[in-house]
């Protein structure tokens, strides 16, 4: 893959992986923790070629998670973690990496420096694995800052990845566990840290606090990175999900899509656009937005900043010759190329590429590209794409570089359906609803058949969605957990049932496609400004003085308060803007910017907009928070943004073809595919993706996910 630098980084690695804990009574074994370290691992040695004497591994595996159990590393003791960070600072140099990834639980307890953080408040760590055992405890917040430190005043460059979370509760199902527990431990007794002395930890956490007291500081793991990245697996008020990935091997949600996204994109990535992609993904399957921190601009495994671009290799040209128009004559013409790279850098049909005349080093020079290509088909190591629009007259030579510009968003997605076991638990069937089970979801296979958007999943069809009863006689639909707000319930003896589930699914493809809608390397990107803004007890009348949310990474907004959305055209060019709301009962609306109402906005260059919104939870929800999303689009071109919108998820689809305008551009055919009337297949063919970016640099997108609380 061309994402990699020239030669091996200097990078020294701890990865520390959970899965079985001693015996105590918060913290339940996990499965997919130790995995998510073998799955980082091989990508350190075999892809980036770390030399596996600098990969420092702490894992406990969990007896019933059979291939994990052959490790001999040291175990992940709360004295082994502080001494395996103390070697790492102590051997690695100014100026090389330390890569730091935790899957495992994290906790609460009641804080050990109240004078720190206040009699009532807490202490937040990730759990060694001999926590409330003796020598055992936590590795603490305050802490884990002080380790980092010493590592950033040597000029080491410091990643750390938590894929974790704070808070848990009760999950069904044996393939989803939530890496964390719903209780405050009161019991930890006062050790001594193996990391400091106490005046160290507190005068380190003043500095890196600039002496803000941490009972008001935001809630977040750590103080606001400065020298390092951190990504986290949630916000404070989420869970961390692990859960089994295609109805295989459990991985934390965040570790797996992690570095999925490494392995499937040839360009150069920062960390900010890593975890752009990760966001989408786990978002259309949990309640779990990650959390990004510090150098958000610095690229993944490097020590430069920036969006360098790099390349694949052209490993053959097939031609084919044509008649030139109004002759005789012909002339041979690009027909396919194969690249050097595959199933194992994770490609898959729909990518598309840009190819570069042989030679090209420079690869933001779009008139130095002489073709565009879309993979047609994947082998383990190499891919034929077909050439789909030719740009220039010179020919493509082997050794001819190829940049990644689009990746496939499916609209086509695959259904699981699930079996259980009789018995009484949560994830169990009482055995007269299970005597009703086989013909229950057999109907809802039989109403699969012929649909456009939605396939059986088997072996080589991934399971997006999971079908399963339960033991109320209730079909319920599972994105990783159950989605608990399906109303109304559907009943397994009602027989139009195996319909109305059809349809629900239909509708959360077409809601997750629009999540996953993004342009991030468009160029109109950086001239697009968006945030949110607060002013508490804001009302109509009063003057409009809005201020930042006092935690940018976690906005939370009371159901029914106002907040400010800011958009601002910094480009040179008119721009049309729509804003889309994607709720959390799975509706998708457009929001009124000005009056007339209108499909989009113009916005002049320079102009800025400050839109109050009042922000409310549905009416019909019945739980006290939920995820909003606002996405902004600004395209060149005109388009109807009409196509994207959805009611709430127990509401009929209306038909659009009929009556919305297809635009001829890339977003436009876009958002028609997204938008196609649910009773007929797609727009385009069904074994192939769409883009979710086009080689243009028409348009593009960016969002803000809060949460609302009542």
């Amino acid at each position: 893959m061309a994402n990699l630098p020239e030669k091996t980084p200097n990078i020294y690695a701890l990865l520390i992986g959970i899965d079985a804990y001693n015996s105590n009574l918060l913290y339940k074994n996990l499965k997919g923790a130790v995995r998510d370290i073998n799955l980082v691992a091989d990508y350190l040695l075999k892809t980036l070629k770390i030399p596996s004497e600098r990969i420092f591994r702490l894992t406990s595996p969990n007896p019933e998670v059979a291939e994990t159990i052959e490790t001999k590393d040291p175990e992940p003791t709360y004295k082994n973690i502080v001494a395996k960070f103390d070697a790492i600072t102590e051997i690695a140099q100014p100026g090389e990496q330390v890569y730091i990834h935790y899957s495992g639980h994290g906790g609460r307890t009641t804080t050990f420096y109240p004078e720190l953080k206040g009699n009532d408040q807490l202490d937040e760590g990730i759990v060694p694995m001999d926590v409330g055992n003796e020598g055992g405890r936590y590795l603490l917040d305050i802490e884990l800052a002080t380790l980092l430190k010493r590592m950033t005043d040597k000029g080491l460059i410091v990643t750390l990845v938590l894929d974790s979370c704070h808070s848990g509760e009760a999950t069904r199902g044996e393939d989803v566990a939530i890496r964390g527990t719903n209780n405050i431990d009161t019991a930890q007794g006062d050790l001594k840290s193996l990391v400091a002395e106490r005046q160290e930890l507190i005068e380190n956490w003043h500095a890196l606090t600039d002496g803000i007291p941490a009972s008001i500081a935001p809630a977040q793991w750590l103080p606001q990175p400065r020298d390092y990245v951190l990504l986290a697996a949630c916000r404070p008020s989420e869970y961390a999900y692990e859960y089994a990935v295609s109805g295989k091997e459990r991985h934390g949600a965040l570790t797996y899509w992690m570095i999925d996204t490494l392995t499937s994109s040839p360009s150069g990535l920062t960390y900010k656009t890593l975890h752009d992609r990760v966001s989408a993904k786990i978002q259309s399957k949990f309640p779990q937005m990650p959390m990004l921190a510090g150098e958000s601009d610095r690229f993944v495994f490097g020590v430069e900043h920036g969006s360098l671009q790099y390349a694949v290799n052209v490993l053959e040209v097939i031609e084919e010759e044509v008649t030139e128009a109004d002759s005789v004559a012909t002339k041979k013409v690009p027909k396919q190329v194969r690249l050097d790279a595959g199933m194992e850098n994770g490609l898959s049909l729909g990518y598309r590429f840009a190819i570069y005349a042989f030679g090209t080093t420079d690869f933001t020079k779009k008139n130095k590209q002489v073709a565009i290509v879309e993979i047609a088909g994947v082998g383990a190591s190499d891919a034929w794409a077909d050439v789909i629009e030719v740009l220039r007259q010179d020919k493509i030579d082997q050794g001819s570089q190829a940049v990644m510009l689009s990746a496939p968003v499916e609209l086509v997605r695959g259904v699981r359906l699930f079996k259980k076991e009789v018995g009484e638990k949560d994830n169990e069937l009482p055995q007269a609803i299970k005597n009703q089970e086989d013909t229950a979801l057999k109907a809802v296979e039989a109403a699969l058949a012929g649909n456009g958007w939605l396939k059986l999943a088997d072996t080589q069809l991934k399971g997006d969605y999971q079908v399963a009863v339960n033991l109320k006689g209730e079909y319920e639909i599972c994105t990783g957990t159950p989605i608990e707000n399906l109303t109304p319930a559907l009943k397994i003896d009602d027989s139009d049932a195996p319909q109305k589930v059809v349809k629900r699914l239909e509708h959360l493809v077409k809601y997750q496609a629009i999540q996953q809608l993004s342009n991030q390397f468009s160029d109109l990107t950086s001239k697009l400004e968006v945030e949110l803004l607060t002013q508490p007890n804001w009302r109509p009348g009063i003057p409009k003085k809005p201020q930042p949310f006092p935690d940018r990474t976690n906005l939370v907004v009371q159901s029914g308060e106002y907040a400010f959305l800011r958009i601002k055209n910094t480009s040179s060019q008119i721009l049309n803007v729509a804003v889309l709301d994607l709720e959390p009962n799975w509706a998708v609306s457009r929001i009124q910017l000005q009056i007339p109402e209108a499909i989009f906005y113009p916005f002049n260059p320079n102009q800025e907009m400050l839109i109050p919104l009042q922000i409310k939870l549905p009416a019909t929800w019945k739980f006290s928070k939920g995820a909003e999303t606002f996405k902004v689009f600004a395209t060149v071109r005109t388009n109807d943004f009409r196509w994207l919108e959805l009611p709430s998820l127990d509401q009929e689809i209306d038909t659009k073809s009929a009556i919305l305008l297809r635009g001829d551009n890339p977003l436009g055919q876009l958002m028609a595919a997204v938008g196609a009337d649910v009773d007929t297949q797609p727009e385009i063919p069904s074994y192939r993706a769409t883009a979710i970016f086009d080689p243009s640099d028409e348009w593009t997108t960016k969002e803000i996910q809060i949460t609302l609380t009542r």
